[in-house]
């Protein structure tokens, strides 16, 4: 779907650089990288996917806290993505796109921001901001098996769960370039709405202080 007014000549010239550059690297990446691994990645970060397993995840008792701003941050993240693709910018994918795509809403049809990249950064970068201003102790009722992956004696979720999270958060990133799906703009705004959802809901509103009282 294209854009309901042309652009300014601009902002043009700086879509048809995006435009060149993303096609450049998933030309050069195409043939060293196997479309079901950028479609499992895809999968991952998938909202009807990713929320469930969240879910079941943040239902540990330690990580309970940070359940009710983590859920307002998702639903959040939907409603910003989902507003600028259909309010703001309708930028069309681009003609490459993998074939497999399967577009869950109308706005899923345009591609700034990137949906998944949002979703992806929103998820690091909370649990990075939770994991710092969290201290919350795990023994005692309540403690599971679960908690000796994700969070060390003190409370902190450990940091090579925190690095593992940035690292799929930039990998499935990327991936949205790589597979067809978004330009390389489309996803540097949607990592960056992430990081500033999670700062929005963990650091501003304070979320995980109210429900955790």
């Amino acid at each position: 779907m294209a854009p309901s007014t042309p652009p300014s000549p601009l902002l043009g010239r700086i879509l048809a650089a995006d435009a060149s550059v993303s096609g450049a690297i998933h030309t050069a990446a195409k043939p060293f990288l196997p479309p079901s691994l950028l479609l499992l990645l895809e999968i991952s970060a998938d909202f009807r996917f990713s929320f469930p397993v969240s879910l079941s995840l943040l239902l540990s008792p330690p990580l309970r806290p940070f359940l009710h701003p983590f859920l307002v941050g998702l639903l959040l993240d939907l409603l910003l993505v989902g507003a600028v693709k259909l309010l703001v910018f309708r930028r069309s994918r681009p003609a490459y796109n993998h074939p497999s795509m399967s577009a869950a809403v109308s706005a899923d049809h345009s591609s700034f921001p990137s949906g998944h990249a949002s979703r992806v950064f929103f998820v690091a970068a909370a649990v990075h901001f939770f994991s710092s201003a969290s201290a919350a102790p795990v023994s005692g009722i309540g403690y599971s098996f679960l908690d000796d992956w994700v969070r060390d004696r003190d409370g902190d979720v450990k940091g090579e769960v925190v690095a593992v999270l940035w690292g799929w958060a930039c990998v499935t990133a990327m991936s949205r370039v790589l597979l067809g799906r978004h330009f390389v703009l489309d996803v540097a705004a949607g990592a960056c709405l992430g990081i500033l959802e999670a700062l929005f809901v963990l650091r501003f509103m304070r979320l995980e202080e109210i429900f955790g009282r």
